[in-house]
């Protein structure tokens, strides 16, 4: 048997005896896990996401992670959810923890959400409501963070639970970040993209869980109310289909090419600016400020990048103006200008920002799907076996784009759409300014 052999074996065998010790023999988990709860529980990567259909078990498995080091001294568990009325009701995570810890050398504070345990190990629930909610928590410490529900959540939000995730040194409770989740919601591209898309290459491991892989529902009559729901929902809720969505009917992400490299001499090059005018704070899920980059050569557009972003105004205006650097002076930059005073003074203001380089603030009218009809038409010519006149140059910014334009304009944001929209606008007026432009 080989080195390489012996350690797999050996790792195996830890495995399976931490899982003996922190599970099977856990009093404070009052149920055998399933094979896929096990498969979770098991796993020792950071940070992983079970589940996708409904009624996999999700909410059990969470628990059951939060629970297998409670025995050991000043380990320190929290799980979110977006709200506390989502914490509380009926079958919820609190009541399903006061089933199995009720009665029990654990105690509970209803005021905090607490459990304390003998070992002074401690398991709290939280909720993320608002943006800034984050902050509550900037100065607390936890070997395990569970997300019930991830796509309800704001990536921000996830990513920055991240710095609360430490133990003290020569500490051997792992640290995990665990998440459960149907497609579909607010969430979903950044989920899709974070796990689906890029989750090998990061060491984020998704276990997919299904309603058959729960045998303690009853699932012949779960299976019948999810017959009820619309097409879609029912695909992502019973099936776990990370590729359904609630679309429109203007874009089509088959009609995209997908290349590695832009020709060479592109004739036109512009970059498109659609800034949020919502701050990041303001809302449970604010728009993005959009930069989208663009070039034409013989009847071809080309997507070349896009910047995509939440952030207050100084982030904002320092992106562009790096972005603009970057993209050097041969590309001639645009941006949306808001109506009234405050899209002028806001012209005015970036006209300096971006100084020696090509800038034009525009006035848009109609709407939004009425911008975007002209760029729709060449991302859908040709026959509906053939790719359109649009195509991607592959960068990380493309499954976004695709999920964006897809959806389109059903879907919860369309930033990218009105960048896209705008820029291949500019490249069609071939260098004249509308007379609705501003050029400084």
């Amino acid at each position: 048997m080989s080195q390489c052999e012996i350690t797999r074996q050996q790792f195996s065998e830890s495995l399976t005896d931490t899982f003996r010790k922190t599970v099977l023999l856990n009093k404070w988990i009052i149920h055998k896990p399933h094979p896929k709860q096990a498969e979770f529980l098991l796993e020792p990567s950071k940070e992983v996401l079970y589940g996708g259909a409904a009624g996999g078990g999700k909410s059990d498995a969470l628990l059951m992670a939060a629970l297998q080091y409670v025995d050991k001294p000043r380990y320190s568990a929290i799980i979110f959810r977006r709200t506390y009325s989502d914490l509380s009701l009926r079958g919820a995570l609190i009541d399903r923890s006061l089933d199995w810890l009720g009665g029990t050398e654990a105690h509970w504070n209803s005021q905090i959400h607490l459990w304390t345990f003998p070992s002074t190990a401690t398991l709290t629930f939280g909720n993320l409501e608002r943006e800034q909610d984050k902050y509550r928590y900037q100065s607390a410490e936890f070997q395990y963070i569970g997300f019930d529900e991830l796509t309800q959540f704001e990536e921000s939000q996830y990513r920055y639970l991240f710095s609360r995730l430490r133990r003290l040194e020569n500490s051997d409770i792992p640290l995990r970040m665990r998440a459960a989740s149907n497609p579909g919601n607010i969430g979903h591209d950044w989920v899709k993209q974070r796990f689906m898309v890029e989750g090998k290459k990061y060491g984020r491991v998704f276990i997919p869980a299904k309603l058959t892989d729960n045998p303690s529902l009853d699932q012949t009559e779960y299976i019948k109310s999810l017959n009820n729901l619309d097409p879609i929902t029912r695909r992502q809720y019973l099936d776990g289909d990370w590729t359904a969505r609630h679309g429109g009917s203007a874009f089509k992400r088959e009609k995209f090419e997908i290349i590695t490299q832009a020709p060479a001499d592109l004739e036109d090059i512009v970059r498109y600016w659609d800034k949020a005018a919502t701050k990041p704070k303001a809302s449970s899920d604010p728009d993005y400020t959009v930069g989208l980059k663009m070039a034409v050569k013989q009847g071809n557009y080309y997507v070349l990048d896009v910047v995509r972003f939440r952030g207050p105004p100084q982030q904002v205006e320092n992106t562009i103006k790096q972005t603009t650097q970057l993209d050097k002076v041969k590309t001639r930059v645009f941006m949306e200008q808001e109506p009234g005073s405050a899209g002028v003074e806001s012209a005015d203001h970036y006209s300096r920002v971006l100084a020696g380089f090509t800038f034009t603030a525009i006035k848009t009218t109609g709407s939004k799907a009425e911008r975007a009809g002209p760029f729709a038409s060449q991302v859908m010519a040709g026959s509906e076996s053939n790719y359109g006149n649009v195509k991607l140059v592959n960068g990380t910014w493309v499954n976004a784009f695709l999920d964006e334009l897809e959806a389109f304009p059903l879907g919860a944001h369309d930033d990218q759409v009105d960048a896209a929209s705008g820029a291949f606008q500019q490249l069609t007026v071939q260098f004249k300014p509308f007379a609705t432009s501003i050029e400084w």
